[in-house]
């Protein structure tokens, strides 16, 4: 049973992790359709990878209670959850679509769904990740911009030799 589990609630039943059902993913956006979007096995096999870095990051949805990556599998919520795409087989793109527009976990579930995808890079073979929400959250920009500050933040960062003084 994960971190956040509440156990056999009787609810749904969900999709399994080795299936892509298209109905129950979100449509790619576009900043993933200008790569090559995962689907079928290939969709599969990149979030295996994805549940696996999670569960060992603690990257739960604490309001179903999961993994965060078994978005995927609820049928409850077939326009939520992860999209993938790639980029001359070197950039992951990932797409994070939550369940409502005005979702209060966005920002916190997308920032560590990029955290724990960059942290564990060895996982998953690719030089970077890049993940953000989609754009059907009201904070999108917000939040991908200071996804895009935080990753080139540490590109600053592992170029230096220096830490930065640090206000604390």
């Amino acid at each position: 049973m994960g971190l956040f589990s509440r156990g056999d609630s009787g609810g749904p039943e969900f999709d399994e992790y080795g299936e892509f059902v298209p109905s129950n993913v979100p449509d790619p956006g576009p900043r993933l359709t200008d790569h090559a979007v995962l689907e079928g096995e290939e969709h599969v096999e990149i979030h295996r990878t994805v549940r696996d870095i999670f569960e060992e990051r603690g990257v739960y949805d604490t309001t179903f209670g999961y993994n965060l990556a078994k978005l995927n599998l609820d049928p409850r919520h077939p326009d939520a959850g992860f999209r993938y795409a790639v980029e001359d087989d070197e950039v992951l793109h990932v797409e994070f679509t939550p369940t409502t527009a005005f979702c209060p976990q966005g920002e916190v579930l997308t920032t560590a769904a990029s955290r724990a995808l960059n942290d564990l890079a060895d996982r998953h073979g690719f030089e970077a990740v890049e993940v953000r929400i989609a754009d059907r959250h009201q904070h999108s920009d917000a939040i991908n911009e200071q996804l895009q500050a935080d990753a080139d933040g540490e590109l600053a960062d592992s170029s230096e030799d220096e830490q930065a003084d640090l206000p604390f």
